[in-house]
């Protein structure tokens, strides 16, 4: 019975800022891992970044400089705060819940680049 909500996508210029969140409910244990994941157009689905509870944080080569992950374990949310958005970030962002070999998932938010 768990359920991730996301929000904070849109349309943003080049250069642009969005802040995404992601909020899970219902019962589950404290020891996860958040975090979010996008497809792109005519594209497998992509780690963006992903957190552990205990604050280990895996993400790709291009949200180096540019995209940070957050968490707030007590509000079992975790956030993205990209920056500096680029054309190629045009993508459907997910929010994802692990919690020992089970994956839940968010409906996804968009997240458009674009001038």
């Amino acid at each position: 019975q768990v359920q991730l909500v996301e929000s904070g996508g849109g349309l943003v210029q080049p250069g642009g800022s969005l802040r995404l969140s992601c909020v899970a409910s219902g019962r589950f244990s404290s020891r996860n891992t958040m975090g979010w994941y996008r497809q792109a157009p005519g594209k497998q689905r992509a780690l963006v970044a992903i957190m552990t509870s205990s604050g280990t944080i895996v993400s790709a080569d291009f949200v180096k400089g540019r995209f940070t992950i957050s968490r707030d374990n007590a509000k079992n949310a975790v956030y993205l705060q990209m920056n500096s958005l680029k054309p190629e970030d045009t993508a459907n962002y997910s929010c994802n819940l692990k919690i020992e070999s089970n994956n839940y998932w968010g409906q996804g938010t968009q997240v458009t680049v674009s001038s």
